[in-house]
């Protein structure tokens, strides 16, 4: 045994000294190697922290929460007159009636001007309810939400998200002041924790919420309600919920059996596990790609090994006569190729983590170390090694001593 690793680490030390000697082509063989290692594990990490990104996005939209909105989709399609909108009615039958809902709140958007002390900001009002943040939590920093007689009455009463009190409130707590937000004068009575980008690029912090009658009355001048948002408790499944929901949207509007629904429900479950699956295939895609340059690493160091076994035919000459068996010269091409693949898949390694290091800040997603992936591209590296390597150390561990000896 101990003969063994003598021998195994004499041969490791050969195979050194033979790439040290040649360390242009040696970096030029491995040229392959590094660039293969480098994409997937750069492509792969980045896909994952994509993924990951996109999942927080929707999370922050809101977990296990179901999207009422009119017409068939975002828009009303086709050219027919437009579905019959949703209105308060429907708020307290699904409350009631669906098992599993925990809460149920109304939503009213219109594009306004906030202005405070001479300054101005363009945003967006989202008339609701208390329900909302039970529908989907949404911590505040300071102040409190809307009182029930608030509602009832349409007080002047508004929430401010970050990035209004940011470009209107700079350098003073906002809460207890006075906003103006087009022709209403509100009182601020809270401000939003800040919860960053939407899974569609907008800004969630970009936003002034006030009672949903307060809108309708002042800014809207009609009781229609753009969307609902209905809250699902987690021991429930949302598409079961979405079929009971479904089902008594169908009553509530009269649509008669075979009907096509005027109305549209979105999970934002199915939406996230959509757009996962979706950058995970694209990821594995990308990553096949720049696994080829694996394959194109493996047959350069195949190539440059043959060479090799060409150039030092004397040498294996000699090693045979004076007592080496076939096997040791094998393990030493094979130890020496295998060395260049890992050495490549090491620079590689090192390359892929400072272009994540570089790249993910410019993506806007999160800087992520897998572990696993950098051991099985490197794992693939050493195998890539092996197998590319073996025949040009076959074919030397075969050369005949008499023929080697008189090569020139």
């Amino acid at each position: 045994m101990r003969g063994r690793a003598l021998m195994l680490g004499t041969t490791v030390i050969l195979a050194l000294r033979s790439i040290r000697r040649h360390l242009l082509r040696s970096f030029l063989t491995i040229l392959g190697i590094v660039i293969g290692v480098g994409a997937v594990v750069t492509m792969v990490t980045l896909g994952k922290a994509t993924t990951a990104a996109v999942q927080t996005q929707i999370a922050a939209l809101g977990t296990n929460i179901l999207q009422v909105r009119p017409g068939q989709g975002f828009g009303r399609g086709g050219g027919g007159p437009p579905p019959p909108p949703l209105t308060d009615d429907y708020l307290e039958p699904i409350r009631r009636q669906i098992n599993g809902v925990t809460a149920v709140a109304p939503q009213v958007q219109r594009s306004v001007t906030a202005i405070y002390s001479g300054a101005n900001w363009t945003t967006t009002v989202n008339g609701t309810t208390d329900a909302y943040f039970k529908v989907q939590p949404w911590p505040l920093t300071a102040g409190r939400t809307f009182e029930p007689a608030e509602e009832q009455a349409g007080k002047a009463v508004c929430i401010l998200g970050n990035t209004v009190v940011k470009n209107l409130f700079a350098r003073t707590d906002p809460v207890g002041k006075r906003l103006r937000v087009n022709d209403i004068s509100c009182t601020v009575i809270g401000t939003l924790s800040t919860k960053g980008q939407a899974g569609f690029g907008g800004d969630q912090d970009d936003t002034v919420l006030m009672p949903l009658k307060t809108v309708q009355r002042r800014l809207t001048g009609d009781d229609k309600i753009a969307a609902i948002l209905v809250g699902v408790d987690q021991a429930y499944d949302t598409t079961q919920v979405q079929a009971s929901l479904t089902s008594l949207l169908r009553q509530l509007r009269h649509l008669e059996a075979g009907k096509d629904d005027d109305f549209n429900i979105f999970d934002t479950k199915q939406i996230s596990d959509t757009l996962t699956g979706t950058t995970t295939l694209l990821t594995r895609i990308v990553a096949a790609v720049a696994a080829i340059s694996l394959v194109v690493g493996g047959i350069g160091i195949m190539n440059i090994m043959l060479v090799s076994v060409t150039e030092r035919t004397r040498e294996i000459g000699i090693r045979l006569a004076i007592g080496a068996v076939a096997n040791e010269v094998l393990l030493q091409f094979l130890v020496e190729a295998v060395a260049l693949s890992c050495l490549g898949g090491l620079i590689g390694l090192v390359i892929a983590q400072i272009a994540i290091i570089s790249i993910a800040p410019l993506m806007q997603v999160p800087f992520i170390f897998d572990v696993r992936i950098n051991l099985i591209a490197f794992a693939i590296s050493a195998v890539i090694g092996v197998v590319f390597g073996y025949f040009p150390a076959r074919r030397a561990a075969a050369l005949n001593p008499i023929d080697a000896l008189r090569h020139e």
